[in-house]
């Protein structure tokens, strides 16, 4: 039981990194119907953005590490925007493939462009808060970068809720995933309330990046591929365009990774990652919180 209660919160912490991450893909396919798969180098970004401006601020601080942060997730905000106006802005009303090949093409570029600038060594992540493991009661465990994924995760779904539900930008948003004519007639720029969710998108992956980073500190130009396709698999099982349902989508699927591990099938991990989405293609396409819509032909 302690062993189980032990993979559960490695699970949680892993599974709360893919929800961050799966929230930009989410957000982009609400409002634009298709997948951003450049988001994941989004997040390589944001761990590297970390990874230098650790060095302006105290090490293993709590301030200094809020610090970069924010500072990552403003850098990463403005890259996204940059890459909604000058990527996809252009092909807006062109074909979803049209559309998709350059989303990884725009994705081969940051990781090119990474190698070039970063290096393609990889490189050892800083510690920006101090690390602490805590005993819990029957010989659990629990690290302070672990505490730092919950707190930061919850805040951030919060913020995201409040932002999406209970203002003029989230009501836009809505307005826009729901028909993108009839939101522009009534006053809504769309171009604005696009580049705003790229900016979302791109800040909650670049937490995401530092989260990763501070719990696996390793970091390279490549290192968004395979978090980023988990990321993809998470929004997909908790239903593509649905807030609540990535959140829940990346704990699952940090869970049941976890829990592969823990059977000794750490060989099997992302083979299982991936069977998680045949198997919800195939058995519910929707998600477990999407729900079935009607299309008029």
């Amino acid at each position: 039981m302690t062993e189980l209660l032990q993979q559960c919160i490695n699970g949680l912490a892993l599974g709360a990194i893919y929800a961050l991450i799966a929230l930009g893909y989410t957000m982009v396919y609400g409002v634009l119907r298709f997948i951003n798969f450049a988001h994941s180098d989004v997040f390589m970004v944001g761990a590297f953005a970390g990874y230098y401006l650790a060095r302006f601020v105290p090490a293993a601080s709590v301030p200094g590490g809020i610090l970069v942060l924010l500072g990552a997730m403003a850098l990463c905000a403005l890259l996204g925007v940059l890459i909604e106006k000058f990527a996809y802005r252009p092909l807006r009303g062109r074909s979803t493939l049209t559309v998709l090949i350059t989303a990884i093409g725009v994705s081969l570029l940051l990781q090119n462009v990474g190698q070039r600038v970063f290096g393609a060594n990889p490189k050892s992540f800083p510690a920006l808060f101090p690390l602490r493991y805590y005993q819990l009661d029957n010989g659990l465990v629990i690290s302070s970068a672990q505490i730092m994924v919950f707190v930061v995760t919850l805040l951030l779904l919060f913020a995201l809720r409040h932002i999406v539900l209970h203002t003029r930008i989230g009501t836009a948003m809505r307005a826009l995933s729901f028909n993108p004519t009839a939101a522009s007639l009534v006053g809504v720029n769309n171009d604005r309330v696009i580049s705003f969710t790229f900016a979302l998108g791109s800040a909650l992956a670049a937490a995401g990046g530092i989260l990763y980073a501070s719990n696996y500190p390793s970091i390279d130009p490549l290192m968004g591929t395979l978090p980023g396709l988990k990321a993809f698999v998470a929004a997909v099982l908790g239903g593509i365009g649905n807030i609540a349902g990535a959140a829940v989508g990346g704990i699952v699927l940090g869970l049941v990774e976890t829990a592969v591990v823990a059977l000794g099938g750490s060989t099997y991990r992302d083979a299982v990652a991936f069977g998680v989405l045949i198997l919800i293609l195939l058995l519910r396409p929707n998600g477990l919180l999407g729900k079935r819509q009607a299309e008029k032909v």
